[in-house]
């Protein structure tokens, strides 16, 4: 989303398991309003506002009655967590006490960007809430690691890009199927564990890279490898008893 204010352009990221119709900024009020829609009762969603648009301390609102968030704030943006009971369609209002913070009014020749990816919404399905550990440990690698590096900042947007074109369905699912749920806990858990290895890393692009490569085969030879050794050497044994019989 594009919000243009005071000669100044910004870019709000959103991910989220709702739809967003429409969204506005007032700038006396200090205040960004987002009109959704949504099909489902349990809704999800991850907003990253930039610091030099609004900021300070914020104050939330959903149809008119106050909410409370998860906030984490960094030097560059606010990332707010959206969790929410009820469908159909809702407006939530979003209000900061700082507006166009250290910024001159001038018109940037592109808008202001931020560099952080969306959260894991798979993930936060499976494990039931954004603040379980397993989801801190992916944001602090994400943000702590590969964000300081060229590589993986290239690394996060290609994966974005093709991560939050199919995550948002297979959420809705795990909410709505609890077996689907655990099943996807159960598979995702040995690779969240792998990740770990990139807290090693000294925020240097090689390695970052090394130990990024490291842990895509590592996964591979956990999720592809070694149940195929499985099937080929429990095939091999139905076959041998059956040679014998």
């Amino acid at each position: 989303m594009e919000v243009k204010t005071g000669g100044h352009s910004f870019e709000v990221q959103t991910v989220s398991n709702f739809d967003i119709s429409n969204y506005e900024f007032d700038d006396d009020q200090k205040r960004f309003t987002l009109y959704i829609t949504s099909g489902l009762e349990n809704n999800l969603g991850e907003l990253y506002i930039p610091q030099t648009l609004l900021s300070g301390n914020f104050t939330f609102y959903i149809n008119g009655e106050e909410y409370h968030p998860n906030v984490k704030i960094n030097n560059q943006i606010s990332f707010i967590t959206l969790n929410f009971t009820g469908s159909g369609d809702s407006k939530i209002e979003i209000i900061g006490t700082d507006y166009l913070r250290g910024l001159n009014q001038t018109i940037p020749d592109e808008p202001t960007k931020i560099d952080n990816g969306g959260g894991c919404l798979i993930a936060t399905a499976a494990y039931g809430s954004e603040l379980a550990p397993q989801i801190q440990q992916l944001r602090e690698i994400r943000d702590n690691q590969l964000l300081k590096t060229e590589s993986g900042k290239l690394f996060m947007n290609s994966f974005n890009d093709v991560y939050y074109s199919f995550s948002p369905v297979i959420s809705d699912y795990e909410r709505e199927n609890p077996i689907f749920k655990e099943l996807v806990k159960i598979t995702i858990t040995p690779m969240i564990t792998s990740l770990s290895i990139l807290s090693l890393s000294d925020d240097s692009e090689i390695m970052v890279v090394g130990l990024g490569l490291s842990v895509i085969l590592l996964n591979i030879g956990m999720y592809f490898v070694a149940p195929a050794v499985v099937i080929v050497k429990l095939n091999s044994k139905l076959i041998n008893k059956d040679s014998h019989n």
